[in-house]
């Protein structure tokens, strides 16, 4: 192996730890996780975990008694999937990204950070010289198959929840879901907020929901009601740079 494949490795390395360290290690942050995605998920549902990661959300998933369909393209953080639920028969782990139609697309990693790694060259634009988000590099390309949230559904079925981190992709994700699903949640960031406002209109033209928002990973939903789209789209519009980003959660208003 030559210096800058091992330097490569080495920082691939780094990444997984360090998102390993950040998202499974805190035991106090599983419990608030848990304590919200109880308000979506029964034991017995069924789970789209888009954009897994290193699948501490499978986790939590998986704590409620549901099973999960999981997507994660990036080969490191699916290994540390493997690593944690490869044996577990509820949890399917798919090695592909979802879009707005199936094919193939170019995802953009950064190897030191690959929580951000994105399929979005909009995101990396808005990511560059942006405050918060000095030193992030997206190194890497990596070609990888896509699905639908429809395919999924006809696949497996329909799920209770959908969960969706796909660093300003998310827009792109709901335009391949065609029927409502009884709730969901997706990530918004500061530097892109016309994305969390498609996704709004998206799922305002796909059904009766009403959202909710939480900011970081603080697990915890700011309103504790649902309101319509417009109001959380306001308010997204209106944090400061500093919020960074979030999720916002919908579900269908009959099933409050």
């Amino acid at each position: 192996m030559n210096a800058l494949r091992f330097r490569a490795r080495l920082e691939e390395l780094y990444g997984l730890w360090r998102s390993i360290r950040v998202y499974h290690l805190d035991r106090a942050h599983h419990r608030a996780m848990d304590a919200l995605y109880r308000r979506f998920v029964r034991p017995g549902d069924l789970v789209f975990d888009i954009g897994a990661h290193v699948g501490d959300r499978i986790s939590s998933f998986r704590r409620l008694g549901a099973r999960v369909v999981a997507l994660e393209p990036q080969p490191g953080p699916a290994r540390v999937i493997r690593w944690i639920h490869g044996r577990d028969p509820l949890v399917t782990l798919l090695p592909m990204a979802a879009g707005a139609a199936a094919g193939r697309l170019l995802l953009k990693v950064n190897a030191r950070n690959p929580t951000v790694s994105t399929a979005s060259e909009s995101f990396i634009e808005s990511a560059r010289g942006a405050p918060g988000w000095e030193g992030q590099v997206w190194d890497r390309t990596l070609e990888v198959e896509v699905t639908t949230l429809d395919r999924l559904v006809a696949r497996f079925g329909v799920p209770a929840f959908v969960k969706i981190d796909v660093e300003g992709f998310e827009d792109r994700v709901l335009s391949g879901l065609s029927t409502a699903v009884p709730a969901l949640s997706f990530e918004f960031t500061t530097i892109a907020r016309d994305v969390a406002r498609r996704c709004l209109e998206r799922l305002s033209a796909l059904g009766p929901y009403g959202f909710d928002y939480a900011l970081g990973e603080t697990q915890r939903l700011v309103l504790g009601r649902w309101v319509p789209a417009e109001i959380v789209s306001e308010i997204v519009a209106r944090l400061p740079h500093e919020a960074n980003s979030g999720d916002i959660y919908a579900r269908l208003v009959e099933d409050r």
